[in-house]
This record gives structure tokens, sequence and C-alpha cells, in this order.
């Protein structure tokens, strides 16, 4: 063989290589956002199972419709969204033309791997949050109002923390140092806030709370639907957190900013926080709902410094949110009557606090984007105000109009006699199964602290 031949030959196994790279990235996202997909099966199956029989279909199907409606809003203009507004309000056109329904970049090319992988993981990234305010509305909320309501959080408001926080050149990232690998402000907190707002315009379920204000047990009609939907929501996470890591061909991987990163660690710190959340719950509430929901509350504390922290403080951060959600669900419950069903503002909104403050507490890392301020403690405060802000407005302002003109809640009768009735219709289960739904009872409930 002449020189020639090698020189061939090595660009020709170069190109193999880079291939290989190239399609094992592509399949890579490809199973993160498939794993993403049983985040979905766990939200129906744990809304479901929290909801009373006469409900449980309705809830289910909200989350059915939100993953339906999302997907091509995300299309036509989230995606757009998350490339052209990186530096606030001001969109950048350019950097968004890559997002237009009729970009190139948009549909099948044989030359692009990368775009469509992307826009799946982020699209699955929206459904998540859609997916958590859906449970903390359920058994009151108009099938159609959820649906809009799901759409401006799923493919607007989220999309907008993610361009500002959740991006390379993001100007909370560029201006304030901000740093959030597993997106604990962008989906959690984000999601968990949008769901406050709204569930205080939407009103306490009927029987939630006596005349003189004292709540009262609403039990699900099956409290092992709602755990294994928790546990497989956990399991969808591991794709999520996959999904948060930029796969570098021939390269270190990285976060989403741009620094570097390892499943390694992320496999260390998610599983070291999973179990700080169930065991501060355990002990907090000694409940199987609270255990897994204390799960997902711990890793959403770590999840800012999943890429950075030594284990045992991920696992510490795990506590603390495991520790926190129930107490603040219940403190939100019986001071201001907030009837959130499922705890997603304590566990989503207040466990993503705690983690963006937390990783500014423990700052001093100085993995962060070339050229942007080191992580601190008031850039990470700051942030933290700001998305929950982003979360907690629109969907205050717009559940409050839609309120106002009626068109948020079911009225008393469809919802006394249930939403499978009024919304779905069709029974959940056969007719062997006695169609009757429990009263709101004094008893504690396995959805109470």
């Amino acid at each position: 063989m002449d020189q020639t031949q090698v020189v061939e030959k090595l660009a020709e196994l170069q190109t193999l290589i880079e291939m290989s790279g190239t399609i094992n990235m592509e399949v890579f996202y490809w199973w993160c956002t498939g794993l993403m997909v049983i985040i979905h099966a766990g939200f129906l199956a744990y809304e479901m199972g929290a909801s009373r029989l006469k409900n449980a279909l309705a809830s289910g199907v909200k989350n059915i419709l939100a993953l339906a409606f999302i997907i091509p809003t995300f299309y036509f203009f989230g995606w757009w969204i998350y490339l052209a507004m990186y530096n606030g309000f001001t969109p950048d056109f350019e950097a968004g033309a890559a997002g237009l329904p009729w970009a190139s970049a948009m549909g099948p090319n044989l030359a692009d791997n990368a775009s469509g992988i992307f826009w799946g993981a982020f699209v699955l990234f929206s459904a998540t949050t859609a997916s958590i305010f859906s449970g903390a509305v359920i058994e009151r909320i108009r099938m159609s109002s959820f649906i809009i309501l799901a759409i401006i959080l799923g493919s607007v408001v989220w999309v907008l923390g993610a361009a500002w926080g959740w991006h390379p050149t993001g100007w909370l990232t560029v201006e304030w140092g901000f740093h959030d690998f597993g997106a604990a402000g962008a989906v959690h907190m984000i999601a968990g806030f949008f769901a406050l707002g709204v569930t205080i315009n939407l009103g306490a379920r009927i029987g939630r709370f006596a005349p003189d204000g004292t709540p009262i047990a609403i039990t699900g009609h099956s409290v092992p639907m709602s755990t294994i939907g928790l546990m497989l929501i956990i399991v969808g996470f591991f794709g999520f957190l996959g999904g948060c890591i930029i796969y570098t061909t021939g390269g270190q991987w990285t976060t989403i900013f741009g620094t570097p990163a390892t499943l390694s660690a992320i496999s260390f710190n998610t599983l070291m926080a999973f179990a700080g959340g169930i065991i501060g719950s355990y002990v907090i509430t000694r409940q199987p709902f609270w255990m897994m929901s204390g799960a997902l509350a711990g890793i959403f504390s770590a999840a800012p410094g999943l890429d950075l922290y030594y284990p045992p403080l991920a696992f510490l951060m795990g506590i603390a949110g495991g520790v926190i959600a129930p107490l603040a669900d219940k403190f939100l419950t019986n001071k201001f009557k907030l009837d959130d069903a499922v705890g997603a503002f304590a566990v989503h909104g207040l466990g993503g606090t705690v983690g963006i403050i937390g990783l500014g507490i423990f700052s001093g890392f100085p993995n962060v984007v070339e050229g942007a301020p080191a992580i601190t403690f008031l850039g990470q405060l700051k942030s933290a105000a700001v998305m929950a802000a982003l979360g907690f407005v629109p969907g205050f302002v717009l559940s409050y109009v839609m309120a106002k003109a009626g068109f948020l809640r079911v009225p008393p009768k469809a919802e006394e006699a249930g939403l499978d009735l009024v919304e779905v219709p069709l029974s959940a289960y056969p007719e062997s199964v006695p169609a009757k739904s429990e009263q709101p009872t004094a008893v504690s409930s396995p959805m109470t602290v």
C-alpha cells in the first residue's frame, strides 16, 4: 500500500469514526426522549389514582391531551422562542430562523442528525411542565381551559425561562452566572408557580374545607396507583436528566451551558438525592405518597448542581427537599386554604427553589461557561425570583381572566356529578366494580401530612 492509499484509508477511517459518533449521539437522545414519555405515563397514573372514582378518567385524559396539543404548538412557535428570546423579550430573528416551521432544520434532512432529536427532547420537557400543573387542578377545572393554560405554559412560558436561564447565551447565565443543570428553575419552578397562580383563582374542590375553614381530606380512589405513578415519573427522570447533557462527538460531554459534565457524576448525585428525598419525607410523614413525592422534591433540590456536587451534599439537599415539601404543603393548605390536590407547588415549585438557592449557598464552583460570572448566592437568588415571577404571573393573570369570564371551572352540579360523566364521557371501571366515590372525610388520608 503506497502513501496515497494510506492517506485515503485514514481519511475513510476518520469519516467512519465521526459518523459513528454522530449516530451514537442520535441514538442517545432518541432513548432519552423515549424514557421521558414514561414521565407522562407516571403523571397519568399518579393523577388518576389521586382522583375520586368519578373523576379518574378526566384527570388522566388531561395528560394525554396536554401532550397532544403541546407537540404541534412547540413545533410551530415554542422552539423558535427558545432559539430567539435568550436576551429577554427582544427576539433575535437571525438566531430564531432555524426554529421557524419552514426552516430546513425543522424537517427530514440527511445532513442534520441533531435538530430533530434535540427538538424531541425539548418538547418532552415542555409537556412535563404541563403535567406538573395538571395535578394541582384535578377534579374541578374545565378541560378546555386546562388545554389553553397547558399550551401557554408548555409552549410559551417555560420556553422563555429556558431561553433566559437554560441556554448557553441566556441573559441570566451571561449576566448573573446562573447555573441550573437539571432545569429546576425553568421546568419545576415555573410549572409549580404557574400551578400556584391558577390554583388561587380556581378555588378549592367542593367539600375540601369545612365552613370554618378546617381542611377535610379528599382521598383518591387508588393510592397504590398514585405511588406507582410517582415511581414511573422517577424512572422517566433518568431520561430527562440524560437529555440535559450535550453529547459532543470526540470530546467530553457538557452541560447545556457548555461546561464539562459526566453521566457518572449525574448518576452519583441523582441517586443520592433520590434516597435523601424519600428519607426526609418518611421521617416527616410516614406516608408512601409523600415518600415518593419527597423523592421527586429531593431530586429537584439537588438538580441545579447534579454536575457539580460531591454526592453526600446531594444527599443532604435531597433530605432538605423531602422535609420541606410536605411541611410547606400542609402550611399552605391550613393557612391559605389552598387546594393543590397533589402538592405540585410544594414539590416542584418549592423543591426547585430550594435547589436554585441551595446551589448559591454552596457556591464557589468555578464551573461556569467561559466569560460568564461565577456562580454566586446573589445570582442564584435573583434568578430564582425571575423564574418564580415568570411562572406565577402568567398563571395567575390568565386564570383570573378565565375565572371572571366563567370559563375556568366546571359548574357545581358537574363537579358533584363527576368530571368523567361531563368531560370524557366514559366510566373508569367495569360494572363489576361498584361506581361509588368516597365523600370527603375528616379521617386522615395519604394525601395529607
